[in-house]
This record gives structure tokens, sequence and C-alpha cells, in this order.
């Protein structure tokens, strides 16, 4: 698409006010016309220049994969064999709502020369997203024309949650001291642990820790190590409805609930643990259970396009259909964001899925709820809210304490706690010996 610049437009502009003065001095009229043509004879020659240009080739080079809000490098290469120098203008088609503080990209393309530009790009939702063609526009050898152009088709990329924090919450979380994120590898109860190897005594190992055998054919100490029990299985069983979409922070509640799920099947998995997510909502899939290094790949794999509807919540159809798919005695973490009128159906269904599994509710609740309350009371409205944020905490303890009372456990934070207290409750029950 060719379209004059406001250079052309300018002299054209002058070019029509000197109109003005032959009306005043008819004589000038020859010298106005003459004008005119040589106006209209250099903006024709200027477009066919333009016209004749050889064909400008683009390619680009997208990353494997991206992380969610955190840039990945776009490789855009250009270039073109003519007789100039072309001013260009490059805008790469990103996805709605991409951040890409590099573009657009001005420059000069020298001919028989290769442009390479590379620049950063931040998405912010995951799922498959779409890098459009990329736009050039470049400008005529007098600049009185510019020429714009589309090169390139759809390209579709992953974006995946981003799991770098991810993975270094996880290895602090498998050391044995406290962590700084509060994470805490807590004492193991006996009922728990399977016998590892024997090794030296160690200053704080308890009498019962010490095999007195190995200590007497060695004529020194030596006390059994043991570690967690290990080939159980940890199934998530994640809510995709409308009450997950919530903004909490810059990501909704539903993105925090992804990352506690890798951290916690980051910590599982090197348990020796299976994983399983089941999803429920109007987005009802299944990952059976698997273990091993490949286990964070294919977990990836499952989750990063999982998106929130605007369904409601079913958990007695959620519980229905898990326990058909999950028979084996699993730890059955439900995250979802709980309210007062979900004890009617939430409570009969965890105690149906109590029945065979151990079952742990994770509910997020609102940081905006909690600030509310924390609030000075100083006016109408602001009673008003305060006594509507109480009345929201007070069913859900409510609910808390019921679930609680039948034996079933419960977690109650807020969306950026969530994944540390998730993984401290997870090696507690594995502490506990409790599946």
């Amino acid at each position: 698409m060719t379209s004059p610049t406001n250079r052309l437009l300018l002299l054209a502009l002058l070019w029509t006010l000197g109109g003005v003065v032959v009306v005043a001095y008819p004589d000038a009229g020859g010298k106005w016309w003459l004008a005119g043509a040589v106006l209209g004879a250099v903006a024709l020659l200027d477009a066919a220049a333009v016209w004749l240009d050889r064909p400008i080739s683009v390619s680009r080079r997208l990353p494997g994969r991206f992380a969610q809000g955190e840039p990945g490098e776009v490789r855009v290469s250009v270039r073109h064999d003519g007789w100039r120098a072309i001013p260009l203008e490059m805008f790469d088609g990103i996805p709605q709502g991409a951040d890409a503080p590099a573009m657009p990209w001005s420059g000069n393309l020298e001919p028989g020369r290769e442009a390479r530009v590379f620049h950063p790009v931040s998405l912010r939702e995951r799922g498959v997203k779409v890098f459009g063609p990329i736009h050039l526009r470049r400008g005529s050898p007098l600049g009185l024309w510019r020429v714009r152009s589309s090169h390139g088709g759809d390209d579709e990329v992953r974006v995946y949650p981003n799991y770098e924090p991810v993975v270094k919450m996880a290895l602090l979380a498998m050391q044995h001291r406290d962590s700084p994120l509060g994470i805490v590898r807590r004492a193991r109860a006996g009922t728990s642990r399977d016998f590892h190897q024997l090794r030296d005594y160690r200053d704080g190992d308890g009498f019962a820790q010490i095999d007195w055998k190995a200590t007497s054919r060695r004529q020194k100490l030596i006390s059994r190590d043991y570690q967690e029990q290990r080939n159980q299985t940890v199934v998530f069983l994640l809510d995709t409805g409308r009450r997950m979409r919530a903004l909490d922070g810059d990501l909704p509640q539903f993105d925090h609930a992804l990352n506690a799920i890798l951290l916690v099947a980051h910590v599982a998995l090197k348990q020796g643990d299976q994983v399983a997510v089941k999803s429920f909502g109007a987005d009802d899939r299944w990952l059976p259970p698997v273990k091993g290094g490949h286990a964070m790949p294919v977990l990836l794999n499952h989750l990063y396009d999982y998106q929130t509807t605007a369904s409601p919540s079913d958990f007695g159809g959620a519980v229905e259909r898990l326990m058909a798919r999950q028979r084996r005695r699993s730890l059955v973490v439900l995250l979802t964001n709980l309210r007062g009128e979900d004890g009617k159906e939430l409570i009969p269904a965890l105690q149906v899925l109590q029945s065979r599994h151990l079952v742990l509710l994770a509910s997020l609740r609102e940081r905006s709820v909690d600030e509310t309350v924390r609030m000075p009371v100083d006016a109408f409205p602001h009673a008003l809210r305060y006594l509507a944020a109480d009345r929201y905490f007070s069913e859900r303890r409510e609910i808390m304490a019921e679930l609680e009372a039948l034996g079933i456990s419960t977690l109650d934070t807020t969306a950026q706690s969530l994944a540390v207290a998730l993984a401290n409750r997870y090696l507690d029950i594995k502490a506990g010996g409790r599946l």
C-alpha cells in the first residue's frame, strides 16, 4: 500500500496556496502551472523508484517457548538487494497484550546487507499465542511516498508458567533447615519412614536410630538412615470456574494456584511420589499419575494452556469423576476459592472423597478483602465494607470448621502465600505418615 508522506502533502499545500497569488497576479499563472507539472512529475518518478525496488525478504525466529511475564528474544532478519539504502520502519506482529519495548524499530537498510533485529517480548498470559505478520514501512528516495507491506504468516508459540522461581523454592524446600521463604522440613514421624541405608553416627541421632548389630561388628556407632515413603500419589483437583478469575496482584488467582501446583509437584516428585491433575468447571481434563525425571515437562505441557471460564464449579460432579478415575488411595488437594454458599454442596462431596482418599481443601482468599478488614472505619461506607468482609470471613470459617470436624484438612491463605503454605502442608502430611 502506497501513501503520500507529510512532505508531499506540504508541497501540494504550498502549490495550492500559490493559486491565491495567481488570482491577484494573472501573469504568474504559467509559472504556477509549470510548478504543479514539475511537482507531479517528480512525485511520479519518486513513486516509480519505489515500485522498481527489489522485494525485501523478511524472516523471524521465535524462542521455543515463552515463560509467562518473562522476556523472550525474538530475532528478525531483513534483507534487500536493491540499488539504494532504504529508510525502514518495522513492527513485529506481537500478540495482543504483549510487551515489546523495542518496537517499532527504525533504521536504514543498506543494499546487499542484512539487518538483524533482536528484540525482547514479554507475554502476560499462558497458552497458545499467535505472532502475526511483520509489517514494514519504507520510504521513497525523495521521501515523498511511504510504502506499507506485510511479510510472513502467523506463528504459534506456547507460553508456560514462569517455572524458574518455582524451582528455586523447591530447592530450598528440600534443604534440612528453615527456608527464608517459609518452607520448613519438619521432623519425620517413624510411621512415615522407609529404611534407606546405614551410616556413621551423628550428633543428635536418637538411640532408637542406632543399629546395634552393625555397631558391634564395626566397633563404632552406626545409625540407620531413613527416607520418606515413596510411590504415593498426589492428585490436584483444580477449580477452573469463574471464582478463580479474580485478579490478585499482577496475576489471577488461578495462575497463583498453578504456580503452587508446580512447586508442590516438584517437591513430591523429588520424594519419589506420583502427581496427577484433574480440572473441573467447564473444562474437564485429566492427567494420570506421572513420576520420574520426565514428569515435570509432562506436567508443564499439560498445564500451560489451562484457562478459567465463566461456568460455575460443580464440586459433586468433580468428585464423582475423580473417584471413577483414581481408585488408589491418594492425597487429593482441592484448589478453589471458597464461598459461604458452597457448604451444602462441598461438604457432602468431600465426605464422599474422604471415604477413599486423604483430602486437603486449599482455599484462596482475596488479598483485597484482607486489606478491607485492616482499614480504619471512619465513615458509613467503610463500615458497610467492613461488615461485608467480616461476613465473608465468618462464612468461610464456619465451613472450614465443619470440614475439620469431619477429619478433612483445610488451608485458608492468600494467593501470594499459597505455594509455600501448600508445600509445608504436603511435607507435614508426609512426615506424619497419614497417607
